[in-house]
């Protein structure tokens, strides 16, 4: 194993720790949000009580996020010097962005917002939670700036051997950017709405005094809602995205589609085993049609196939292997994509029994609820592998390959023992936070507000 694969498998490991907890910081930040408001605008103190308890859950998981991000960019200066010395110009400008706006936005107002309480007046206090909220999604879209300029690089000129910005709009309007952030803002959304679905409805199964049932049907109405919007607003958002990237990023879906041979019109797998020696299909179930549907909302057009695209690729960069893992985006992107369909079965199935009034008359739909709580933790764990695998071998699309990017003086001695150390800190922090989240979440909040309409 050489100091490259360990630097890959480091980046990966953490990055998708990371991740587990972004988007629940910012999908929950917004729904307490909603909470605060609700009880703001009506008076009714079991809104507050709802607010506290879900807000307890979001500072625990912000902390643990804020905790493992760190390690993110210091990475770039380790593993990857010679990413950072060829791209940084363009790469830090956002990334210093999202730290001197968005994330002491965040950190401040959460900070007013959890000691608050008593000191604040209720608008007051209010305003704090909606700009963590605004911080939160803000910090998303710096970040996602930076990364879709290694999916599509734009704005730029290489001066010197390096890549110096020379547009800074040109890297705001980033037509990768402006599909990739709505389908995470929606993936946070759902991860959130899950995460309250999942609790409340392990409550409801329990018995309950009467204050604490309002408290999480209440909870499982919002969530419910958040369910609803974020799980149809991710499927339409990663349509459009799936379209935009068979134009600018066609290897990537050839491979999630384990297309060797371009087709017209082309057909969707359902269920491919395939051989990437030989680049084949050894057994393949397709609907014929499909796919062209998807990419461009008719049942005909072509879809540029892996063979294609290689030599398309060896023609313009020269020779080489410029196909990612066919096996690992394939099943990647349907992880994602399956695990997306079923939350949105799940909240359609949630909507009808609150419409019905029937929740708590619903044993097997709670039940289900509660480990569908996981669900969008594959999809985005899944999301991201695709994401990032999909762009092999290039670390900036089309400009700079990953092999080229690494650290030259770190060693691969030097990259497995920090490996084998943030993999067991990150199993220590992963086992407190399952700890601290449990805790609190399976706490039945006090019964010392009293429920009247509103």
């Amino acid at each position: 194993m050489d100091a490259l694969l360990l630097a890959r498998w480091q980046f990966a490991i953490t990055t998708i720790y990371h991740f587990f907890f972004v988007p629940l910081s910012i999908g929950l930040a917004l729904i307490v949000a909603i909470m605060e408001t609700i009880y703001v605008r009506t008076g009714n103190p079991l809104y507050k009580t709802m607010t506290k308890f879900w807000g307890k859950l979001l500072v625990i998981n912000f902390a643990i996020g804020v905790a493992t991000g760190i390690v993110q960019e210091f990475q770039f200066g380790m593993n990857w010097s010679d990413y950072s010395r060829f791209v940084g110009d363009i790469f830090g400008a956002p990334l210093a962005i999202e730290a001197l706006m968005a994330f002491f936005l965040e950190s401040t107002f959460l900070g007013l917002w959890l000691f608050g309480w008593e000191k604040l007046t209720k608008r007051q206090h209010l305003a704090s939670i909606w700009l963590l909220a605004i911080g939160s999604a803000l910090s998303s879209f710096w970040i996602l700036a930076a990364n879709s300029f290694m999916h599509q690089p734009v704005g730029y000129v290489i001066n010197n051997g390096r890549a110096e910005m020379e547009s800074f709009t040109a890297l705001l309007t980033n037509g990768h950017l402006w599909v990739q952030w709505p389908h995470t803002m929606f993936a946070s959304i759902a991860t959130a709405a899950f995460f309250v679905l999942g609790i409340s409805a392990y409550h409801l199964r329990r018995p309950l005094g009467a204050e604490a049932k309002e408290i999480f049907l209440r909870s499982f109405q919002i969530g419910t809602f958040a369910a609803v919007i974020g799980s149809l607003g991710v499927a339409m958002a990663g349509h459009a995205q799936s379209q935009y990237l068979i134009e600018v990023q066609p290897m990537k879906m050839a491979a999630a589609e384990a297309l060797w041979e371009s087709e017209d019109p082309a057909a969707l797998s359902l269920f491919t085993v395939a051989s990437e020696a030989e680049q084949r299909d050894l057994f393949a179930i397709k609907i014929p049609g499909m796919l062209s549907f998807l990419a461009y909302n008719r049942f005909e057009g072509e879809v540029r196939g892996i063979k294609e695209l290689q030599a398309e690729a060896e023609a313009l960069y020269g020779p080489g292997d410029y196909t990612p893992s066919v096996f690992l985006n394939y099943w990647a992107f349907r992880g994602m994509v399956g695990a997306g369909t079923v939350m949105l079965g799940l909240a359609a199935m949630a909507l009808y029994m609150l419409a019905r009034e029937k929740v708590v008359q619903s044993p097997r739909l709670l039940l289900l609820l509660i480990p569908a709580l996981l669900l969008p933790y594959l999809a985005n764990a899944t999301g991201w592998i695709f994401t990032e695998i999909g762009r092999q071998p290039w670390i900036v699309y089309g400009v700079l390959r990953t092999e080229d990017a690494v650290s030259p003086t770190v060693s691969a001695g030097m990259v497995l023992t920090t490996l084998i150390g943030f993999t067991l800190i990150y199993l220590v922090l992963m086992g407190a936070t399952a700890y601290l989240m449990f805790k609190y979440a399976t706490r039945v909040p006090g019964e010392s507000a009293t429920v009247h309409a509103g």
